[in-house]
């Protein structure tokens, strides 16, 4: 029982932490496209556009460890391989410039530090 309820907690956690995410976002004046996009390969948190390029943004979060830490290589290659399925169902977006962004968010009681980083490369 007790797995499970530290297993709910992180999930709710996360949930929470992608709304703190599109907040952040979108006072930064991204315009998101769209969350939680699954594909056979994994998942890419949020897909946003601003200034004409779209950046496809991992979220992290924690609440006690640095949380760019969480980003391996093989989630990095998951998003990667979802990105190119995004870019072959979604013909619009052609030719369009892209990155791969890293959004950290560190919650200190009450408050939120970010730490976005743009155009990351794991190789």
């Amino acid at each position: 029982m007790k797995k499970q309820l530290l297993g709910l907690k992180a999930y709710l956690f996360g949930k929470e932490s992608e709304k703190v995410a599109l907040s952040y976002l979108k006072k930064q004046k991204f315009k998101i496209i769209q969350t939680n996009y699954h594909t056979k390969y994994g998942e890419i948190d949020i897909i946003a556009i601003k200034n004409n390029i779209l950046h496809f943004i991992e979220v992290k979060s924690s609440k006690s460890y640095e949380p760019q830490y969480y980003l391996t290589p093989s989630k990095y290659t998951k998003i990667i391989k979802s990105i190119e399925v995004f870019l072959l169902k979604n013909d619009i977006y052609n030719g369009v410039d892209y990155m791969v962004d890293l959004l950290c968010i560190r919650q200190k009681d009450e408050d939120f530090e970010y730490d976005f980083i743009e155009n990351i490369s794991i190789f």
